[in-house]
């Protein structure tokens, strides 16, 4: 079965997140568990985690990705920001917990001139510091590698996961993975890049897609996400992307806008499309 979904709001409790997915069309998704724009506690009643729980167990909606704040960054030199980033994860990887959620999806974070493998380094025992549950993975997101940012380059998640001691998994995000310089706008450049990163990291710990087109062209590091097919990735790189034997099984989760008149719907349906022209 094709798992396909979107970024849903938990606003007026979590458990709405389940039905506004299903009003999409969709039967997996991701949250935030607070506003990501600010140091926040995770924003979860019980009764409403219950119902979450429930809700998308009856429905079969799943696997969901908690993502984390974006003021975590894990690559820092700063002791301050660095325990604040910690401090949020395990706030995150808790509230994955409650809720059942198999999976919390971060950015590496920039390293602000430390250096590259010094901000690898420190993400990677940043990660050590979490007590993660049963039943909860990490997943560390690919990136657009702007500045610097880290995780554009697939030697940087094989790196953090050889020098961490916690068990990740990965998040590629096409879009990202575009910008960073992985050409995914034809058949060709699918297959070269998901080998590339089956050689480089394993294809085994994919656990998540972040299906998103890109506004800006391949190599720029411009983070911008675009329609599903309406991008510089266009149909051809996405319709190879969708139905390549390498990801088929692997949850897809849209991103994309809202704007031109479509949303999320929109680009569910899209993937649908694209997929085996179903």
């Amino acid at each position: 079965m094709l798992r396909v979904g979107a970024h849903t709001s938990i606003a007026g409790g979590v458990d709405n997140a389940v039905e506004e997915q299903l009003d999409y069309g969709g039967n997996c998704g991701q949250i935030f568990s607070h506003s990501p724009q600010v140091w926040q506690d995770p924003n979860i009643d019980a009764d409403n985690a219950a119902q979450f729980r429930d809700r998308s167990e009856t429905e079969d909606v799943g696997p969901w990705v908690i993502h984390s704040s974006y003021l975590v960054n894990l690559c820092t030199p700063k002791d301050d920001l660095r325990a604040k980033s910690v401090d949020s994860m395990q706030q995150e990887v808790d509230a994955a917990a409650e809720l059942d959620i198999d999976y919390v999806n971060v950015h590496l974070g920039a390293h602000t001139g430390a250096g590259v493998d010094q901000g690898l380094s420190n993400a990677a025992s940043a990660l050590d510091e979490l007590d993660v549950p049963d039943g909860v993975t990490v997943l560390i997101e690919s990136d657009a590698g702007s500045g610097t940012k880290l995780g554009g380059q697939f030697e940087h998640l094989a790196t953090v996961r050889e020098r961490t001691e916690q068990t990740v998994e990965f998040c590629l995000d096409t879009a990202h993975a575009f910008a960073a310089g992985y050409d995914l706008s034809t058949p060709a450049g699918v297959d070269d890049t998901l080998a590339e990163f089956d050689d480089v990291v394993g294809l085994d710990d994919l656990a998540c897609v972040h299906l998103n087109d890109s506004k800006h062209d391949c190599g720029t590091n411009k983070d911008e996400h675009a329609h599903v097919g309406e991008g510089l990735i266009g149909d051809d790189g996405m319709r190879a992307f969708v139905n390549h034997e390498a990801i088929r099984d692997v949850p897809l989760v849209l991103e994309t806008p809202t704007e031109d008149g479509r949303g999320f719907a929109w680009n569910i349906d899209r993937v649908h499309e694209l997929r085996d022209g179903k």
